[in-house]
């Protein structure tokens, strides 16, 4: 064992951590072409399977040809999903918040004009924005 400690010198650990931040950018590169291929509305089922078939088989060469080829359009699908998904979170909030908000706003106005044309006396008015307030 004190062998092997005296023949790995400075060099070799900084070898070893290269080849292994070289190996993780490889793996993020690996992970990142196979989000594409299926985050991909272009391609046809069958285009996608040949491509995560060449990049199974041979996956350093196959992810240098993904990008070689459907390189230039990754990150605007990118960009494509990004947008649909804060839209579709936007349009959730907006709903979410306009349910029970924009309901009681309307009806607090409606009989506060109703109040004010006479049409509901103090009392009634009084004990309908109550109920109302206490539904929300």
């Amino acid at each position: 064992m004190l062998t092997l400690a005296s023949t790995y010198t400075f060099g070799d650990a900084l070898l070893t951590v290269l080849e292994l931040a070289l190996f993780i950018a490889w793996l993020c590169l690996l992970f990142y072409v196979f989000a594409d291929i299926f985050r991909s509305h272009d391609l046809s089922g069958g285009a996608k399977a040949l491509w995560c078939l060449l990049v199974f088989i041979f996956p350093m060469l196959g992810c240098l040809a993904y990008l070689i080829v459907r390189g230039g359009g990754i990150h605007e699908r990118a960009l494509v999903t990004q947008r649909q998904n804060e839209d579709a979170v936007r349009t959730y909030i907006r709903q979410a918040a306009g349910t029970q908000g924009s309901a009681s706003l309307g009806e607090l106005e409606r009989l506060s004009a109703l109040h004010k044309q006479g049409s509901l006396t103090d009392e009634e008015f009084q004990s309908a924005k109550d109920q109302l307030l206490t539904k929300t």
